[in-house]
């Protein structure tokens, strides 16, 4: 049993979480909280002064103790007899480490200083909307009189740093009644001698600069409405980014592969609807948290959404060779011999007027949080504009932070990507079964999933069962409907940006002897598993080619497909054309990088929804054994003698599309436990 934590870190924690549950207070992991207080020393007993505080990289809204780095506050404050000056002060970050108390805990951030130079015992430092637009107006220091009078000071534009923590210091000392800072184009800082009371400063702060906005603010602070970039209707609107999306994810996958966010939230609609977007979209983000997710300035699509889809294409690709030639000039123009090499020059923000906003980050939660902070960033520029001009840092100064050595040492620290990181996959019959097993395989190799079933329910359960939406998400569909399949695809694009990997596995079968097969019982399974393998493996394909990226289609065959069995006409059939299928259209589509490849299972009885819909106590029948038995009974026959599970036929899923096999095309695999009859020759 551990130590019991002081009472100022349980404060602390608790004020954190309500603190960032707020996005009206900070942006997902943006700012950090600290208290101070006393705690024993393990070695000599005595009572020693500690800094605990919201560690790098954490997020206040989820912090807990162990997100914390815990630092010797006499230790830490001694550094200011050593420190080297401004123009070396990224060295002090390492002097932290000597500054530590204690084993584990978060590794201390850059905004150290800051909470442990301050006198007061809690600090909040904190990326509220409404204190950013003070902070980034261009006359925010008189703002900052005028909203607060006395009671809150205005600290210049500096980079974060041991510097920033010396320059608040000395700002709290000289006026010992304020309550917190403005921080020039960046956020704010409060503190106060309990935890009670610097959650109150903050809050006050925070409302205190929104009040003023409200009460002085102009009422079109983006200038007058362009009627030709009004918002289309929400249907119109979400069907068109779902046909720009495989071109735009496409476009900012030209360095490195993305995932997409979309988004038509009234706030981004609103923004590019104005007759300044361009000009306040030209001028970037502000606060560092910004622009280190959404990159020094969006590309922002000059047409009115109600222009041809193919000239909206072509206008993108034209804007985003532009943006990629700026992008580079920038990096030339302030990179240093020490800086580090230029990231990529694709857009992490695009904007569409009168559609909405698409985002791209590394996975689904990055992508996701970067349109956030764009968000917040049209809200910092209408608090600005309304009140008086936005005025962010300048681009000098975003380039300090973009390419901050200590920022890239925080991007090497990430763990590497898996397999199937950055990939969309679209998996159907996902609700059991194979498919479920392909489904949760898929997630675990890092692939962002969409379960498509035509039972909604279980599709839901299964994604629920891989994780938050950022890793999967339900999607209900019955494949032999052509529009069903389009509106599928669709949801995949407009949830992830694009589509990468489908795995076509919905399926049924009605084992019966030729006479006593019906028309219907031959329509419903060539309807389903050939027709459906065909609709979906066309929309995804349209998808994939104008995403330009490649791609990979998988269908679930079958033993079956190429081995004549007692009563099964129909659904040997209808599996033989699937199979050709994957023949078919490996030889067609692997001129756009699109891999073709089918798996043949035999004998997947467990968790399997077709067997436990009928077929098994129907092939039981057939080969007379009890259907608790088939299993046992398919794998007796095989060559290894194993039964095979879901689980072994996601596993050659993950083989063929996890990249060890990128020139594998038209393969079929046997996944049977060895049927000799079932060889492919």
């Amino acid at each position: 049993m551990g130590p019991q934590l002081p009472p100022e870190v349980g404060a602390l924690i608790g004020r954190s979480n309500r603190l960032g549950s707020d996005p009206r207070n900070t942006n997902y992991a943006g700012g950090n909280t600290s208290a101070k207080g006393q705690a024993a020393d393990p070695v000599t007993g005595t009572r020693i002064d500690l800094l605990w505080v919201k560690g790098s990289g954490g997020d206040l809204g989820t912090l807990t103790a162990g997100g914390l780095a815990v630092l010797r506050l006499d230790r830490l404050r001694a550094l200011t007899g050593v420190y080297p000056g401004v123009e070396r002060e990224d060295e002090m970050v390492d002097a932290f480490d000597y500054c530590l108390h204690g084993q584990g805990g978060a590794a201390p951030s850059i905004d150290t200083a800051m909470h442990g130079l301050l006198d007061p015992a809690h600090v909040d430092h904190l990326h509220p909307d409404s204190g950013i637009a003070l902070a980034t107006a261009v006359d925010g220091e008189r703002l900052t009189r005028e909203c607060f009078g006395g009671r809150v000071a205005w600290v210049p534009w500096r980079r974060p740093g041991f510097q920033l923590g010396l320059d608040i210091a000395a700002v709290q000392r000289d006026q010992p009644d304020l309550i917190g800072v403005i921080l020039g184009g960046h956020g704010i800082t409060a503190w106060g001698a309990s935890s009670d009371q610097c959650e109150a400063n903050s809050l006050e702060i925070i409302t205190t600069a929104q009040r003023f906005l409200d009460e002085r603010g102009r009422s079109r602070p983006f200038g007058e409405v362009i009627p030709e970039y009004a918002p289309l209707p929400e249907t119109q609107r979400r069907a068109r980014a779902a046909a720009l999306a495989p071109v735009i994810r496409g476009l900012a996958s030209t360095d490195r592969a993305q995932v997409g966010h979309f988004t038509d939230a009234p706030a981004v609609l609103e923004f590019l609807a104005g007759r300044e977007h361009a000009r306040l979209a030209a001028l970037g983000t502000s606060c560092p948290d910004h622009f280190l997710r959404t990159k020094v300035r969006p590309l922002v699509l000059d047409l009115p959404p109600a222009a041809p889809l193919d000239a909206a294409a072509a206008r993108l690709a034209e804007l985003h060779a532009a943006y990629r030639e700026d992008y580079r000039g920038y990096y030339q123009r302030y990179a240093t011999a020490a800086s580090p090499p230029m990231r990529g020059a694709d857009p992490a923000i695009v904007l569409l007027p009168g559609v909405g906003m698409f985002s791209f980050g590394a996975d689904k939660q990055t992508a996701r949080v970067a349109g956030e902070f764009y968000l917040n960033a049209i809200n910092v520029m209408r608090g600005a504009e309304s009140v008086s001009s936005y005025a962010p840092i300048s681009e000098a100064e975003k380039f300090r932070i973009e390419y901050w050595v200590l920022e890239e040492a925080k991007l090497a620290r990430r763990p590497p990507p898996r397999p199937l990181a950055t990939r969309v996959a679209l998996v159907t019959g996902a609700g059991s079964g194979i498919g479920r097993a392909v489904a949760q395989r898929l997630a675990a190799e890092g692939a962002c999933v969409v379960v498509a079933d035509r039972d909604g329910s279980a599709a839901a359960k299964v994604a629920a069962e891989i994780g938050s939406r950022d890793a999967a998400v339900e999607v209900t569909v019955d494949v032999t409907d052509e529009d069903a399949v389009a509106a599928a695809v669709a949801e995949a694009v407009l949830t992830f940006g694009g589509v990468d990997l489908v795995v076509t596995n919905a399926g049924l079968s009605i084992s019966r002897p030729l006479l006593q097969t019906t028309a219907a019982d031959w329509d419903l399974q060539h309807a389903v598993m050939a027709r459906g393998s065909f609709l979906v493996s066309r929309e995804a394909a349209r998808v994939m080619g104008e995403q330009g990226m490649g791609g990979d289609i998988v269908y679930i065959c079958s033993k079956n497909s190429v081995v004549a069995g007692p009563d099964n006409v129909a659904y040997g059939a209808a599996k033989a054309d699937q199979a050709h299928q994957v023949r078919l259209l490996a030889a067609e589509l692997g001129a756009l990088g699109i891999r073709v490849n089918g798996i043949n299972p035999d004998g997947v009885v467990r968790g399997s929804g077709i067997f436990a819909g009928g077929w098994g106590a129907q092939r039981a029948a057939v080969y007379g054994v009890p259907e608790s038995e088939l299993g046992a009974f398919y794998a007796r026959r095989t060559l290894l003698k194993r039964e095979v599970l879901p689980e072994h036929v996601a596993a050659a899923v993950a083989a063929l599309t996890s990249g060890d096999l990128p020139l594998t095309t038209g393969l079929h695999i046997p996944v049977d436990g060895g049927v000799a009859a079932a060889f492919l020759r």
